[in-house]
């Protein structure tokens, strides 16, 4: 069942891509308010003067006019609220304290926002004996990818996609898409919520494209919009802002560009919007770039990085205050990065660590090739200052996380070494100690100065060959006080080989909160049966999956892992319908809330007692 869901996660990514070549726009009646472009103080970009340039941009600088890209977006520290009366609750798992990321699940502490389908759920959620579901907002045909939520304000930010088989409409579209092509537009849609059995809509920000990602810091939600660009019957086709029920295409004088050239061109557009204040019109700033690959934004900057090569990324900081938008600087760096994890800003200066395949020859003179691990520092014009290269030649990247002036880094071949890498001198960052145990981790969180949490999976390395087979979900606490001899304090397997966690590609179904010795992670479960091997089971060995739910942890220094139970939210034994499956966690006063998209359940956080569940479909 969990390949099934990667499958449909799969498919709708290739799906909103597809639909993202935008060769025609239809105007609609949404009721859209206008939108104003700003840039202010550009030092590095400049606008195009004309169509004219601009095509000839497109056509000269991108290598290719027609196919897409896969981009991966991706992808935290748990924070505590109070809010007068209202006990403590757990918010979002995000990177940089300060800067929320939008979420399928919300609380407030009150009441709980959740994303099934096209559909947001409003649940009364605290005290837990008046919980039910006030009110459920139809978005249509607009799907949202995650949510805002914050006092009166409830942001959803989505994407609309629509198909019209070729020969339908009068367009003309190249041999590629001859016959099939598709409307795509990134949503922004900001309601009052003070009334939450009436939601009224206060603003709708449209645009061709597919939305990216987006963070809110303070009153603004800043998120990123990206359209291929292409050139086609000798026709520029720009991206479209939807106004009034009608499409008005951004004229080429408001896009901007960089000395840059890629494979494949995009629009990447970068829009600042004022939640609380509507009347206050969003501003943007539309760049051209390759496709976009991940984000990640301090209190002051945004950094979006771009394959720029199959050797390279080129990394962009656009600096905003309020509803000002600055493209600040451009760099580049050897290699990819995995995720926004892979990136930083610490004072003045920007932390990423990328992998490359770098060929050459062995002792015998046959041409092999190998990944190689890289740290770079930059400072803020984006010029490398410090690196640290070759990290664990041969052996792939896993994550990553900054912590002042540390990083920690999992690389993995046969086992897991923890690096842990010294930055207090950014121009010469340098590995200070590394532990190797099998498995390998996918996720690092801070449990506190001096202590890691990983989450991944145990391995049994191979007989023979430089691999390992993995195996069940595996938790872990590490100790880096001694940064020398980093060591393992705890573990705890979940399952056999084929079991999974969201957790691994997804940081925000990640639940911790070190004052209540609390970790809560959904995993689905594979076992084997070992009665069919009685001479043990093979190490490449799958399991079947069995059981889906959020397994619940007691964490301590002093105790490591105990696992408390797991809590289910399947009608019956066996593994559930996915969507059943557990995907959320959050806690408010006593209470722990799991959420699937069939349901809401609330447990008693000290027992784990079963008290309510309410349906949402």
């Amino acid at each position: 069942m969990e390949n099934e869901i990667k499958s449909k996660i799969r498919t709708y990514t290739i799906v909103a891509i597809l639909l993202s070549v935008i060769l025609g726009v239809f105007c609609y009646s949404f009721g859209v308010i206008p939108q104003t472009s700003i840039l202010q103080n550009t030092s590095i970009l400049k606008p195009f003067s004309s169509e004219t340039e601009l095509k000839s941009f497109l056509t000269t600088r991108s290598q290719n006019q027609g196919s897409n890209s896969l981009y991966k977006m991706v992808p935290g520290i748990m924070s505590l609220d109070t809010l007068g009366e209202t006990p403590s609750f757990s918010t979002t798992n995000i990177q940089v304290s300060g800067v929320d990321e939008a979420d399928t699940v919300k609380t407030d502490g009150e009441y709980i926002y959740t994303v099934t389908g096209s559909n947001i759920s409003i649940l009364k959620a605290y005290p837990p004996q008046e919980v039910q579901l006030i009110s459920t907002l139809a978005l249509g045909d607009i799907y949202p990818s995650g949510i805002f939520a914050t006092g009166d304000r409830l942001v959803v930010l989505g994407n609309n996609y629509s198909s019209i088989i070729a020969g339908s409409a009068p367009l003309i579209v190249p041999y590629y898409f001859s016959y099939y092509y598709g409307d795509s537009k990134a949503y922004a849609q900001v309601y009052d919520a003070s009334n939450k059995s009436d939601l009224r809509l206060l603003r709708t920000f449209a645009m061709t494209g597919n939305y990216v990602n987006s963070r809110m810091i303070g009153k603004y939600v800043y998120f990123v919009i990206s359209q291929p660009a292409y050139v086609v019957n000798d026709t520029v086709f720009l991206p479209s802002i939807y106004s009034g029920g009608k499409a008005t295409e951004l004229p080429p004088t408001e896009v901007y560009y960089s000395n840059f050239s890629d494979s494949y061109l995009y629009y990447t557009t970068f829009v600042a919007m004022n939640i609380q204040d509507t009347a206050e019109e969003p501003t943007s700033m539309t760049v051209t770039t390759g496709v976009t690959s991940n984000m990640y934004v301090s209190l002051n900057n945004i950094y979006v990085t771009f394959p720029e090569t199959p050797e390279g990324t080129s990394i962009y900081r656009v600096h905003m205050e309020e509803n000002n938008l600055t493209c600040e600087a451009q760099g580049t760096v050897p290699g990819h990065e995995l995720d926004q994890f892979s990136m930083d800003e610490y004072g003045s200066y920007f932390r990423i660590v990328t992998t490359d395949w770098r060929s050459g020859l062995s002792a015998i003179n046959v041409t092999v090739g190998a990944q190689h691990t890289n740290l770079y520092v930059l400072n803020m014009n984006m010029s490398v200052i410090g690196k640290l290269e070759n990290i664990a030649v041969g052996e792939s990247m896993h994550s990553s996380r900054f912590l002042g002036d540390r990083c920690y880094l999992v690389t993995f071949q046969k086992t897991d070494p923890l690096f842990v890498i010294d930055l207090r001198d950014p121009t010469n960052p340098a590995i200070l100690g590394e532990l190797k145990i099998p498995g390998y981790s996918d996720y690092l969180h801070p449990y506190d100065e001096t202590h890691i949490i990983g989450v991944g999976k145990e391995t049994v390395e191979a007989e023979g060959g430089t691999f390992s087979w993995y195996q069940g979900i595996k938790v872990s606490v590490f100790d880096v006080s001694n940064v020398s001899n980093p060591i393992q304090l705890s573990k705890y397997v979940i399952g056999d080989r084929g079991s999974d966690s969201p957790v691994l590609t997804d940081h925000r179904a990640f639940l911790f909160d070190k004052t209540k010795n609390l970790l809560v992670i959904p995993v689905t479960v594979a076992k084997i049966d070992a009665r069919q091997y009685p001479g043990g089971v093979p190490s490449w060995e799958g399991g079947t999956a069995v059981s889906q739910g959020a397994y619940v942890f007691n964490i301590s220094l002093t105790e490591g892992l105990v696992f408390r139970g797991n809590i289910t939210h399947a009608e019956g034994p066996g593994l559930p319908p996915t969507n059943y499956f557990v995907t959320r966690s959050l806690y408010i006063g006593n209470v722990l809330y799991t959420v699937s998209d069939a349901k809401v359940m609330l447990n008693n956080l000290e027992d784990l007692a079963f008290i309510k569940e309410i349906k949402l479909n």
